[in-house]
């Protein structure tokens, strides 16, 4: 289990495809989540809404499509940095 996990960059030439999977929502430690540049597809799951001391989501340059969940709320005045540009 990565508990203590801070920040989660796999942003740019990674490649990613598929799908954002809900577990990232277990990682309550994340403070930064960096998922831009990739192939990701499909909605953005509510479950990231438990990350509540997230400072920074990047998710742009994706294929994602769909509404911003209203589960990103919970997020609360920590975020800082908000990018979900150049998707669907």
């Amino acid at each position: 289990r990565l508990t203590n996990l801070e920040v989660l960059y796999l942003g740019k030439n990674m490649n990613l495809v598929g799908t954002i999977p809900t577990e990232l929502g277990q990682i309550k430690s994340l403070l930064e989540l960096s998922l831009n540049s990739n192939q990701l597809v499909g909605s953005i799951p509510s479950e990231i809404g438990n990350l509540t001391k997230l400072r920074v989501m990047i998710m742009s340059g994706n294929i994602l499509s769909g509404s911003i969940p209203s589960e990103i709320g919970n997020v609360g005045e920590a975020l800082e940095q908000f990018d979900i540009s150049e998707n669907k």
